[in-house]
């Protein structure tokens, strides 16, 4: 039996099915590549904000470019690129959520409210959406997106497969402590320079795998192998020391269900651009996104058969 087929949905996900050369096409993929936060272009965020009727603070696209996470669909979708130029005989889906989280967080369940800022999190709907329409239409793309990796994840990993969700962050964590509609001039204040530097600096790679009660869900030895692979590349890594599997996010869920097969992590986004601009548009390198793929395709490739 064929595998279901999986198609982008305007407005919400472009997804990729990458076959190796000697890869069945009717069997399931043995990689996923979920991007949530995929939303990374400022045309992403014209075009639903185009979409909505209400009113919202002044230059909010600042925080789309402060909080998007740049980088992470780029060197996602190149370790399945390089999964499966290894492993001609296996294919990866790659799904890139095209929903900014400045609106709405698809890593998050739908009714996770503010109080997530304690945790270091967005909300599901930002607190400044107020206009019943734009609700509707945000829990509408919300609820497309969601169905889609709810089918994703199944096909991959019930078949024995891995699940890769890669996230990146900004260099320091900022002591903001509500996102409300006084966001773009708390980050413009956080990022003078007489305040930057107060910020405490972020692992360069912080592997995502700790709940809150203390309990890993890992797949075992593989942060560990990953962590010598990073070290030799030059690369410092941690393990939850940035933020936990918080059970309001679509992250944890899917590391609940599946420990054994499936692998959560942020980086730097400052290491993957060619000039970190946070209030505006940046640029990916692709010899970033490679060595950042690189140990990742690997340790995953050793581990599916």
């Amino acid at each position: 039996m064929a595998a279901p087929r999986f198609e982008s949905i305007p407005h919400v996900a472009h997804v990729e099915r990458l076959d190796g050369r000697d890869a069945d096409p009717s069997a399931p993929p043995a990689l996923l590549v979920e991007v949530p936060h995929g939303a990374d272009q400022r045309e992403h965020y014209d075009a639903l904000r185009s979409r909505m009727v209400g009113t919202f603070p002044d230059d909010l696209h600042v925080y789309f470019h402060v909080n998007t996470d740049i980088g992470a669909y780029q060197y996602g979708r190149r370790v399945a690129e390089q999964l499966v130029q290894a492993r001609p005989n296996l294919s990866a889906l790659v799904i890139r959520c095209l929903i900014p989280r400045t609106f709405i967080d698809t890593n998050r369940r739908e009714d996770a409210t503010e109080n997530l800022a304690s945790a270091g999190l967005t909300a599901g709907v930002a607190p400044y959406v107020r206009h019943p329409d734009d609700v509707k239409l945000l829990l509408s793309l919300h609820r497309a997106y969601v169905g889609l990796a709810e089918r994703a994840y199944p096909l991959v990993c019930d078949a024995g497969g891995f699940a890769l969700s890669p996230h990146t962050y900004g260099p320091r964590s900022m002591d903001i402590a509500k996102i409300d509609d006084s966001i773009v001039h708390e980050l413009r204040k956080a990022h003078l320079p007489e305040n930057w530097d107060r910020w405490p600096v972020r692992p360069e790679l912080d592997f995502i795998t700790v709940a809150p009660d203390g309990k890993r869900y890992a797949p075992s030895g593989l942060v560990e192998s990953l962590t010598q692979a990073y070290q030799a590349a030059g690369i410092h890594c941690s393990d939850s020391a940035t933020y936990k599997l918080h059970p309001s996010a679509q992250g944890s869920r899917w590391a609940m269900q599946y420990p054994d097969r499936f692998l959560c992590l942020e980086v730097r986004r400052d290491l993957l651009v060619e000039a970190y601009t946070p209030f505006e548009q940046m640029t990916v390198r692709a010899d970033q996104a490679e060595r950042f793929a690189r140990p990742l395709s690997a340790a995953i490739a050793a581990r599916l058969r």
